[in-house]
């Protein structure tokens, strides 16, 4: 399989070889080509092939589905995570499912972004479409597959409507927190924290608020608030994903 970004111009540090503020003895310039080389060496699967010719890209389908949050294992965790709060709506008629879903999407939207947990970190900066593209096809399907997962263990549980799809609005928005946290840190684990910690918050204070669990899921007057919230966030990650002038 050919590199689809063959002949690209790379930045000029790469094309010097040798990058500045690296050691002396060290070509840091084929050490990106060995990177590169991990995750292009591999032929490409039906999906890939599929995700290829809907997104017209193979680079972007490359780099979609090397995100570290739609690879099996994470796929695994997030399916026990659901199914078990699933089981314990059914054993307790609390909807444990609306609290989950919000925090297990936002960790794994802050995962679709970060050096240094991305085998295709290095690649997606040199390719044809922006980082932004990159950032942005990876959010949607990580939030789209997540609530997909959340929705079918909400309706496994046998919650009320409401509270099936109250918990979409709120997941909306400790994704944009996570996603804001992880590209302004340039670290996952930041966006991680900032969102788990952000919903336990308000959890928490709609139980102190409200008297009920679920209140920060169930109460209308939070919607608007919470879209406001996504959209700052929104333009958070935009302006910190932005690229200096200079060095496009």
């Amino acid at each position: 399989m050919s590199d689809p970004d063959t002949g690209r111009d790379y930045p000029a540090a790469s094309r010097r070889g040798r990058w500045g503020g690296g050691p002396p003895d060290v070509d840091l310039g084929r050490v990106w080509t060995g990177v590169a080389a991990q995750v292009w060496r591999r032929e490409p699967g039906w999906l890939e092939r599929a995700a290829g010719r809907l997104l017209r890209s193979p680079g972007l389908a490359r780099a979609l589905l090397t995100t570290p949050s739609l690879l099996v294992p994470w796929l695994i965790a997030s399916v026990v995570v659901l199914g078990a709060g699933a089981g314990a709506t059914l054993g307790t008629g609390t909807p444990y499912v609306a609290l989950l879903a919000p925090a297990v999407a936002g960790a794994g939207i802050a995962y679709a972004y970060g050096p240094g947990i991305d085998p295709a970190w290095e690649l997606s900066q040199s390719m044809a479409v922006s980082d932004r593209m990159v950032l942005l096809v990876r959010a949607l399907a990580v939030f789209g597959l997540n609530a997909a997962l959340g929705l079918a263990a909400s309706a496994a549980s046998g919650a009320a409507v409401a509270i099936t799809f109250g918990w979409l609005v709120p997941m909306t928005a400790v994704c944009a927190l996570a996603l804001a946290a992880a590209t302004l840190a340039r670290s996952a684990n930041v966006g991680v924290v900032a969102g788990l910690s952000g919903w336990a918050i308000t959890v928490l204070g709609g139980r102190v608020a409200d008297g009920r669990l679920t209140a920060a899921v169930t109460s209308a007057s939070l919607v608007l608030p919470y879209l406001l919230f996504a959209a700052a966030c929104g333009a958070v990650a935009w302006y910190a994903t932005r690229i200096p002038r200079g060095t496009s």
